[in-house]
């Protein structure tokens, strides 16, 4: 107990590791604890980084050579898609090539290595350079507690002390669970399961398929046929030289439907939509991972106790509310605010479940729960089976007709879409969604 840190932190994912750096920079003395052989190693998730939070923890980050972030986000592309054809709300904008980046794409291996190098640095620097560690391969079994606080961890027979801890362990959040702020059970249609492949171009292919420049590159959703009639959806994301591309699908649906994940993953990529953007390209990983839906209802009530806060994936933080995905910038500032919670409780060495609480009143305050909690209607909506089949169905079919060139006289635009409504669902169909939508957007 003599050697104990201010901090114990578990997880060096996004959330961990902007904690941690957060705390470093608060010259605080602690210990991050991550389970992989080096942070990032068990991180399949990547993707798109959204928001201006990175460039508050490593100031100018898009000044360095050799970064964690592979391009910046200026063209956004929404995809519905039937079996054959696909319809595409396209948007690209060279005021998104602005630093500090809108948004930039990730591989986590890399991402999540080079920022606990920035860890590392932040620590250097500190009072506590000597006293403050990033620890790999180390697996957390147990939150320890004394008389109703927290007060450290344990790993085999050792045990490390400190005045608070962050669980920031992700998805599969096992401490969180054990120190009970976690439902033992969390129903199969609040979970999703993510599947998604890196393939590999030549670098110039690459630019020259998605009308890249530079670091710029492009994010695109699907939305339909991609999913083989399962809840969910696909993405694509232009890493440097790869392509992330894969699928979100809703677990429930995909054991009643008896499909897996992977056959969905091939149907999705055979479509002639996307088949002609991966074409001669190389797979060189597959990964999988469960991720919450972004529904509230799955969140644990309390994010805190005595001497302990969750952040990130572990407090089921993300939503898709149809405008992006949305999970590793909620992570970066959960991470933030419950290290300033942390440098707060220092000052007045109280570690209550009060002074625990300012974290999640902090939460509740910035745009992550703004957002959870103005878009629950929107989250809904995506997984509204309209959504997943009718309204795709629709919308290439008036597409078809609408570019397709005949030798006949050509209907007006609004007698295309009537007979397009008429073939795949109904006028009160799409009243009863736009009032939805309106509501949820």
């Amino acid at each position: 107990m003599d050697e104990k840190f201010d901090c114990i932190i578990v997880g060096a994912g996004v959330a961990g590791l902007a904690a941690a750096m957060t705390l470093a920079k608060n010259n605080m003395k602690f210990l991050l604890i991550e389970k992989g052989e080096f942070p990032g190693s068990k991180n399949v998730s990547g993707g798109v980084l959204w928001g201006s939070d990175l460039n508050k923890l490593v100031p100018n980050y898009w000044e360095e050579e050799d970064g964690g972030w592979d391009r910046f986000i200026n063209h956004r592309r929404l995809t519905f898609m039937d079996e054959q054809s696909s319809f595409s709300v396209d948007f690209k904008s060279s005021h998104f090539n602005e630093a500090p980046y809108n948004g930039v794409v990730v591989l986590r291996s890399k991402f999540d290595k080079w920022l606990a190098g920035k860890v590392e640095e932040a620590i250097a620097e500190s009072d506590y350079a000597m006293d403050s560690f990033v620890a790999p391969n180390i697996l957390v079994e147990e939150v320890l507690e004394e008389d109703g606080k927290v007060v450290g961890i344990r790993t085999g027979e050792d045990k490390f002390y400190a005045d608070s801890v962050i669980l920031a362990e992700g998805v599969n959040n096992l401490l969180t669970r054990q120190v009970g702020l976690q439902d033992k059970y969390v129903p199969a249609d609040h979970m999703l399961t993510g599947v998604k492949e890196i393939i590999r171009f030549d670098q110039d292919v690459l630019e020259n398929r998605f009308q890249l420049n530079g670091r710029s590159g492009m994010s695109n959703e699907f939305v339909g046929h991609a999913t083989n009639g399962v809840e969910g959806g696909g993405f694509l994301y232009t890493n440097k030289d790869t392509v992330s591309i894969g699928l979100v699908l809703g677990l429930k649906d995909l054991r009643e439907k008896e499909q897996t994940p992977y056959d969905i993953l091939n149907h999705f990529k055979k479509h002639p939509a996307v088949a002609d953007m991966i074409r001669g390209g190389e797979v060189v990983e597959y990964s999988a991972h469960v991720v919450s839906s972004g529904d509230k209802r799955v969140m644990p009530e309390k994010l805190y106790k005595a001497g302990l806060m969750v952040c990130g994936e572990a407090a089921n933080l993300l939503m898709n509310a149809g405008k992006a995905i949305q999970g590793m910038d909620y992570a970066m500032r959960s991470g933030i605010l419950a290290a300033e919670a942390i440098t707060k409780a220092k000052e007045k060495e109280d570690y209550s479940e009060a002074s625990m609480k300012v974290y999640q009143d902090a939460l509740e305050d910035s745009y992550v729960m703004k957002d959870i909690n103005n878009f629950q209607d929107a989250v809904h909506l995506l997984h509204d089976p309209f959504m997943v089949d009718k309204m795709p169905n629709l919308i290439c079919d008036f597409g078809r007709n609408f570019f397709s060139i005949k030798n006949e006289p050509t209907k007006k635009a609004r007698n295309m879409f009537s007979d397009s409504v008429k073939k795949h669902a109904s006028y009160w169909d799409l009243v009863k969604i736009g009032a939805k939508g309106a509501k949820a957007l």
